[in-house]
């Protein structure tokens, strides 16, 4: 037996028949949201002064030769840079958002 599924978006502004769904991130968290083509141009517009002043983040840079931390390193220096820092946090999980940008930017300035 053949079955023929749909997936239909819907602008979550309106309830509009959506053309795409839009991700962005903002103050440390990701989001997605659905939107027709006059909404995805108009938020378009919208972040394009934002988005042109803004650095961009994500990728390993590596600075004088070092090379670039394993994830393991990684967290544990992130962690160990928190406590110095007075933030509590666990020794195992994953690590907030907003404590990884913290250490990012504090080692950024280095």
């Amino acid at each position: 037996m053949a079955q023929k599924v749909e997936v239909t978006l819907v602008d979550d502004l309106d309830g509009s028949d959506a053309s795409r769904t839009v991700r962005f991130a903002f103050e440390g968290r990701e989001y997605e949201i659905d939107l027709n083509d006059k909404h995805a141009e108009k938020l378009t517009k919208v972040l394009a002064p934002y988005v042109e002043n803004a650095r961009r983040v994500g990728g390993r840079k590596v600075r004088g030769g070092q090379r670039p931390k394993s994830g393991r390193e990684q967290n544990q220096a992130i962690r160990q840079w928190a406590r110095s820092q007075g933030i509590e946090i666990s020794d195992r999980g994953r690590i907030p958002v907003d404590v990884q940008l913290r250490y990012e930017q504090a080692h950024s300035k280095k």
